[in-house]
């Protein structure tokens, strides 16, 4: 049976949650649950998936605002790369200094102590299948992408805000780097098989062959 994805706009910012399952067992990542967590408990409870992960691609505020509330109920592990462990523990001064506010008028939560910091390229199981973390600093020191392959499906890359569809992540934020961005992405990801489909922390899909030669910012019709 293929993967159980899906992938939504949550929050302000429209940054993308996606929630992947094993279609045997029902476990399941969420990652980036960035706002809307009634919405992200619902997305799960529809199919009657259990979470067991909750994957950061990084921490900056609109990808973990709806960690506190989705951790809470679900009681999943919360998982980030520890060189963003010290922006996770600011979450609310971000927030505070981008000005943004709960829909429902609440005070703000602060996320929980992450239960798993990760180092570098480790295996993350949910049921029979499972995602392998891709460290690719540069828009945040931490940044992780999460890439996920099986038997006669397309392999698929939860890219974060590190490469989006003709663009890359901003580097002019807290611990940014456009050079060590540009190098995680044509050693680390631009490795990966052509027809990978990559899911970005906004905005529409793409695909590792294509972003590879038309990018205009790190692929073979690069400006710089």
């Amino acid at each position: 049976m293929p993967l159980i994805r899906r992938t939504f706009p949550v929050g302000m910012l429209g940054c993308n949650c996606t929630i992947l399952a094993c279609p045997d067992t029902k476990q399941a990542l969420v990652i980036d649950p960035g706002d809307d967590a009634a919405d992200i408990l619902a997305d799960l409870a529809r199919d009657g998936l259990t979470a067991v992960k909750l994957l950061h691609t990084h921490a900056h505020f609109d990808h973990v605002m709806g960690t506190a509330d989705v951790a809470a109920a679900t009681g999943a592990d919360v998982i980030l790369h520890r060189e963003d462990r010290w922006l996770y523990d600011h979450t609310l001064v971000q927030i505070e200094m981008f000005g943004v506010r709960r829909r429902d008028g609440q005070p703000w939560r602060p996320p929980p102590p992450p239960t798993r910091e990760l180092t570098g390229d480790e295996v993350l199981p949910f049921g029979r299948r499972e995602a392998r973390a891709v460290h690719t600093p540069g828009h945040t020191p931490g940044s992780t992408c999460f890439y996920v392959e099986g038997a006669s499906e397309t392999p698929l890359l939860l890219a974060g805000d590190t490469l989006f569809a003709q663009s890359i992540g901003r580097t002019d934020l807290w611990g940014g780097s456009l050079e060590t961005i540009r190098r995680s992405i044509r050693e680390r990801l631009f490795t990966l098989p052509d027809d990978t489909l990559v899911i970005p922390g906004h905005g529409p899909p793409t695909t590792v062959a294509a972003e590879r030669e038309s990018n205009p910012f790190v692929g073979n019709a690069a400006r710089f």
